[in-house]
């Protein structure tokens, strides 16, 4: 059973009301997306708040988070609040659909973790469900939204395994935005890629793609790529 709570160097996350809890998912797209020059940041799903708070530490962006559920969204509201950039964190209790039909606001970044078990079995807890499925934030929906919250220099900052990735790769296409970027994320040296940190805007260019690999082989044991990219944010390294 996880944690009531995960302490990072410069902020802790509160998660005990949240479905959605910290993860590796979470904390690599929070540490790896490309965020540079981001004057606006748009948080999609920010269960926890992690994403948001992460990309404040990083950057000096304005950022917005929306988050539909409403105990995750009251456990966001904590976690940005006692962490130490909540002047620039807005936090709205919406989805994106509700949100994107009524902002006129544009965003150099758009960012999400989606929910992405389209074809697993539905979990009876209709909490866990909501967030472990595409129901509730469809790639339509999420592609629908991101050309009309991009700014024109835009991009979109997703990660999805590796299966769903390469689907949705090609969707994108479909509604003018192109992945230019890609980093291949493996669980251990002999494993395959597992997810796909996503990259894409909406200019067409060769893809740039670069492996990561978590662990070295033994459980626990982390390669020093995994450390680098993690190091501003994990305690242990």
């Amino acid at each position: 059973m996880p944690n009531d709570y995960f302490s990072f160097k410069q902020f802790t996350i509160r998660q005990e009301k949240s479905s959605f809890k910290v993860g590796t998912d979470g904390v690599l797209l929070g540490a790896c997306a490309d965020i540079e020059g981001a004057g606006s940041i748009l948080d999609i799903g920010t269960g926890t708040g992690l994403i948001a708070i992460m990309a404040a530490q990083r950057s000096d962006a304005e950022i917005t988070a929306i988050e539909p559920e409403i105990d995750s969204f009251m456990q966001a509201e904590i976690n940005i609040k006692n962490c130490p950039w909540p002047g620039r964190i807005k936090l709205i209790n919406t989805d994106l659909k509700k949100f994107f039909e009524t902002t006129g606001q544009k965003f150099d970044l758009l960012i999400s973790n989606p929910p992405y078990f389209r074809n697993s079995l539905k979990n009876q807890d209709a909490v866990k469900t909501l967030t472990r499925h595409a129901d509730s934030l469809t790639s339509s929906d999420l592609l629908r939204g991101a050309v009309t919250l991009l700014a024109e220099n835009g991009r979109l900052g997703l990660i999805m395994p590796y299966t769903e990735g390469t689907v949705f790769i090609a969707e994108a296409s479909e509604w003018g935005l192109y992945c230019n970027r890609i980093i291949k994320v493996k669980g251990n040296p002999k494993g395959d890629v597992i997810r796909l940190i996503m990259k894409f805007d909406r200019t067409k260019k060769p893809v740039h793609e670069k492996y990561l690999t978590i662990e070295t082989g033994t459980r626990h044991r982390y390669t020093e790529e995994y450390k680098e990219a993690t190091k501003d944010f994990y305690i242990n390294f």
